[in-house]
Parts: C-alpha cells; sequence; structure tokens
C-alpha cells in the first residue's frame, strides 16, 4: 500500500464538534486512559550543575551522579534542571514552535513533507488501513549537523525561528557528549565507552508537535506507545499542560511540568550500546479535552552508516550479547512503529 498523509489534525480539531473521526479512536479504548487516574512519578530530577561543575563538592558530585544512576536503571529517563539555558530562553523556543503552529495552514503547507522524507509539516504516515492515528501534527526537522539540513522545510515565519531553534541545537549539542560520559560513569563503567560506540557525529532532529484539544480523550492518544529509536531524546515540554506518560511495570504514570526542566529519555540505540543495562522507556501522550499542547523533542543518534552495537566490555558469559550490530536502525525503527510494534525486537539476538 502507498504512503499518503491525511488532513492536518489541528484543521480536524476545528470541524469535529464531538465526534472525533473513526480513525483515530482506539476501539477498545486504552488502560487507565483518563490522565486523572495515573499516577505522577516519583522524584527523578538531576541538577546538571553538580553533575558537571567541578568547582561543586565531590559528595555533592557523586550524590548527583547516584541520582542519575537510580532514575535510569528506574526509569530509564529523567527531569534535568540547571543545565544553563535560562527560562526566557525556553520560553523563546516554545514561543516560535506555537508562531508556527499558529500561522494560517496555506503558510504552513508550503513546507509540508513529501511522501519519501522523513522532514517537513505534516502528521502520521500511513502504512496500514488498520492503524490507529495519533492526534497530533508535527514539524519534523533535521537540525544538525549543517550539512544534513533541509532548508526548504524550515518556516520563514515567525522571524526568529531559525535564530531561535539554531541556537537551541547548538546548546543541547553542547550537553550531549558530558551527558553520555555522565551515564556510563554512573555505571562504573569508562566514561568514552559509550562515545567510542557511537562515533563523533551526532545527529540530531527535531519533532516540533502540536497536540489540538480533543473531545474524546478517553479513546483518542496524541502518540501512540512507543520506544525512541535515538541514543537520547531530549524533550521541552509544555509549560502548562500535561500529556506525557511513561510505562513502568505494566503500570502508566505521568510526567510532571517542571517548566524549566528538559525530560531526557535514553534510546534504542543506547539500550543497545548498554547490552540492555540502560533501558529505552516505552512512552505515549494523552490527550486534552480542553486545551492545546505544543512540545519539542531532538533526538540524538549516530551516523546511520555507522556500526553500532554492544560495547564489548558490557558482554560476558554471564551477560551474553543481546542485540545484533545494526546500521540504519531509524529506517526499522519507522517501519515498526508506525505498525505499532518494537523496533528493538527485530535486533534482538
Amino acid at each position: 500500500m502507498s504512503e499518503r498523509q491525511e488532513t492536518p489534525v489541528q484543521e480536524i480539531a476545528k470541524s469535529c464538534k464531538n465526534e472525533v473521526p473513526d480513525r483515530f479512536i482506539h476501539k477498545n479504548g486504552y488502560p487507565q486512559a483518563q490522565v486523572d487516574f495515573v499516577p505522577l512519578m516519583d522524584d527523578f530530577v538531576v541538577d546538571f550543575s553538580l553533575l558537571f561543575d567541578h568547582s561543586s563538592s565531590p559528595e555533592s558530585h557523586h550524590l548527583e551522579l547516584a541520582k542519575l544512576q537510580s532514575a535510569l536503571s528506574q526509569w530509564g529517563c529523567f527531569q534535568a534542571t540547571n543545565h544553563g539555558l535560562s527560562s526566557t530562553f525556553l520560553d523563546d523556543v516554545r514561543q516560535v514552535t506555537k508562531q508556527f503552529f499558529d500561522l494560517p495552514l496555506q503558510e504552513k503547507l508550503k513546507y509540508s513533507r513529501l511522501m519519501d522524507d522523513y522532514d517537513g509539516y505534516g502528521n502520521d504516515t500511513i502504512v496500514s488501513e488498520n492503524q490507529t492515528l495519533d492526534w497530533t501534527d508535527r514539524l519534523y526537522l533535521s537540525v544538525h549537523p549543517e550539512d544534513k539540513l533541509k532548508l526548504q522545510y524550515w518556516p520563514e515565519k515567525p522571524l526568529a525561528f531559525r535564530k531561535v531553534i539554531n541556537e537551541y541545537t547548538a546548546k543541547l549539542r553542547m550537553m550531549f557528549e558530558p551527558l553520555i560520559k555522565a551515564m556510563a560513569r554512573c555505571l562504573s563503567l569508562e566514561e568514552n565507552c559509550f562515545l567510542k560506540e557511537h562515533g563523533e557525529l551526532v545527529n540530531m532532529d527535531g519533532r516540533f508537535n502540536y497536540y489540538p484539544p480533543c473531545p474524546t480523550p478517553q479513546s483518542v492518544l496524541g502518540v501512540k506507545p512507543h520506544a525512541d529509536g535515538t541514543t537520547l531524546t531530549i524533550l521541552l515540554q509544555d509549560k502548562e499542560v500535561e500529556g506525557l506518560q511513561v510505562l513502568k511495570d505494566e503500570q502508566w504514570f505521568r510526567v510532571p511540568v517542571i517548566p524549566d526542566a528538559l525530560f531526557i529519555n535514553v534510546g534504542d540505540l543506547l539500550e543497545i550500546m548498554s547490552n540492555g543495562i540502560l533501558k529505552s522507556p516505552v512512552h505515549r501522550v494523552v490527550t486534552n479535552q480542553d486545551r492545546e499542547r505544543m512540545s519539542l523533542a531532538v533526538f540524538c543518534f549516530s551516523d546511520p552508516k555507522r556500526e553500532v552495537g554492544p560495547v564489548a566490555e558490557l558482554i560476558s558469559d554471564e551477560k551474553p550479547q543481546m542485540y545484533k550490530r545494526v546500521q540504519q536502525y531509524q529506517d526499522i525503527f519507522f517501519q515498526y512503529y508506525q505498525l505499532g510494534q518494537r523496533p528493538l525486537d527485530a535486533v534482538k539476538i
């Protein structure tokens, strides 16, 4: 079946009144759908300044490293505070995102994704007649390295968009290496072991998400359950509206809104590199009946042409190799993701 794109969900939401089109509805609802009945995640906040500031006391540094290890082992994710990005600047990032989705439809359609491309404005790729669609529109952009940017998809309005997003990308790029080293150290590994496997090139893609109000949140998801096909994902949440939930021990937990925090989660590639010690968490986005919600996920991953596999020192007789070495994992990921299946299962030994 050939791929196709649907009408923007933002436009559907304006006209659907109280009836959502059938293709968005999870026929049996889904467990713990109502946000009100899903518990909040417990404390998993990590202070970046204590992790990386060498002027902090050794005791504070080791305590924060232990908090990172605890968050990763329990959840595969954490909220990062004191990361060096000001509240004002994060608001600028949110503002240009909102201003793009507030543009007239004809302006946004100038940046529509082509069927054979990931980049651009659009929504779910349709790969199956039985596919339940997500209640979201997105603008997907390659944001690093510079020679991978497809500027034909970068909005010219709002005028500040390109400047703000380029600056945001540069700041996140500076975080990647210290963060991946800290993750190795908190597991008592040589700090460069994941970096060596990952390679020097860090590809970064941005997914700007818009979730319109949904009249039937009990049967419609903003994003279906999935894990990310990345090394790391860095998410800037909506400043006020919850929606992200993480699965742990077969139960969903709400991710709280911490306005100045960055939500960071392990991706499938890092689970592969760690030979399953670090887990790529399954997560979803629920819808809201009354309020729109926006977020920006930046996906960090290795050169798709590079072969990535478990770090050699993490393979032993007691802990055999769990995953094959992989190339072009993104292609595997999108194929399985749209079918609602777990891409990691395709590369298990």
